[in-house]
């Protein structure tokens, strides 16, 4: 059949094209209140490591904040970073194109906070532990906290109108779980002692 003759059948779509996604830069970091959150104020921008890089980050502004606090302030804030940090996680990781980028790291400051504050009264060292035992949880994910970091893994964008609010909220939940878990081994420590 010449090339200029008509095709006859129904036309033949091209595949979607998918966005790549976007790699943090210091002027994504800006470019949205969100994503100064959800980065963590730029620790999510380390290259390496950038969960652990957001957990040292809550550990220094809780030091340096807990002079001032008490435990209803304590409360406030973390209850506020919880659904802030939803929002935040959200818009960040749909403005990556991505479901649950390592940059994102609000979900590590939010909880490890929460963490550190159930543990006051505590030193340095009870500190370091709890910041060992919550990287541990965080990056092993072993039972509970793996089942919370894949619920919403398989959402899909293109046809899940709230794809995006899952995906903010599975980035949340897995870290307040590896949280869950590390208070367990703490309080079981105390408890035992």
């Amino acid at each position: 059949m010449p090339v200029d003759e008509p095709s006859f059948g129904p036309p033949i779509a091209a595949p979607p094209v998918t966005p790549e996604p976007v790699r943090p830069s210091a002027r994504f970091l800006y470019a949205h209140p969100a994503h100064l959150m959800a980065l963590g104020f730029g620790s999510g921008l380390s290259p390496l490591a950038p969960g652990t890089a957001g957990t040292l980050w809550a550990w220094l502004t809780f030091v340096l904040l807990q002079p001032g606090m008490n435990d209803a302030r304590w409360a406030l804030l973390i209850a506020l970073s919880l659904p802030l940090g939803w929002w935040a996680c959200s818009v960040t990781a749909k403005h990556m194109r991505v479901l649950d980028p390592s940059s994102i790291v609000w979900d590590e400051i939010a909880a490890f906070w929460l963490v550190l504050w159930l543990v006051t009264p505590t030193g340095f060292w009870g500190q370091l532990v709890a910041f060992g035992l919550f990287r541990f949880f965080d990056a092993a994910k072993p039972g509970p906290v793996r089942w919370a970091d894949q619920l919403f893994h398989g959402v899909n964008t293109a046809t899940d109108p709230a794809a995006w609010r899952k995906a903010g909220f599975g980035i949340m939940l897995d870290d307040l779980v590896a949280a869950a878990c590390a208070l367990l081994v703490i309080a079981g420590w105390r408890y035992f002692q």
